[in-house]
């Protein structure tokens, strides 16, 4: 798949804010969230992004739908939502314990101006641990 879609260079980059969201708007906040862009030996980049996140509540998340999408800021105009990206994450499902959770995005992202940005981030329903 061609990655020039991909508007980084090579290196680590902090997120701002990434948020899990449902179609219903259910959400989990991904805590110190960054991506990754690195280029394959034939010249593509790929980018990979990671963060720390309670796993009971992406499970959660899941048993709304499997079909979740993630909003990216990563300050300034540079704001994106990533369609159903492929996500990964830990097996340990204890209330108190986080792991790192990876997402890769599967296709080109939403470029978001930062009203629509903002609109649909007051939309998101947050859910805790604490429920």
């Amino acid at each position: 798949m061609p990655t020039d879609w991909i508007p980084f260079e090579e290196g680590e980059y902090w997120v701002k804010q990434a948020i899990i969201l449902a179609p219903g708007g259910q959400s989990v906040a991904l805590e110190q969230p960054y991506i990754e862009v690195v280029k394959t030996k034939s010249g593509q980049r790929h980018l990979v992004g990671r963060g720390l996140v309670y796993n009971l509540l992406v499970v959660e998340l899941l048993e709304e739908s499997d079909e979740l999408d993630i909003l990216l800021d990563l300050g300034g105009p540079y704001k994106y939502r990533l369609g159903q990206p492929q996500i990964s994450a830990g097996k340990v499902f204890a209330a108190d314990t986080k792991s790192t959770l990876q997402f890769t995005p599967q296709g080109p992202w939403d470029t978001l101006d930062v009203e629509t940005f903002e609109k649909q981030l007051a939309a998101v329903k947050p859910i805790n641990v604490n429920g």
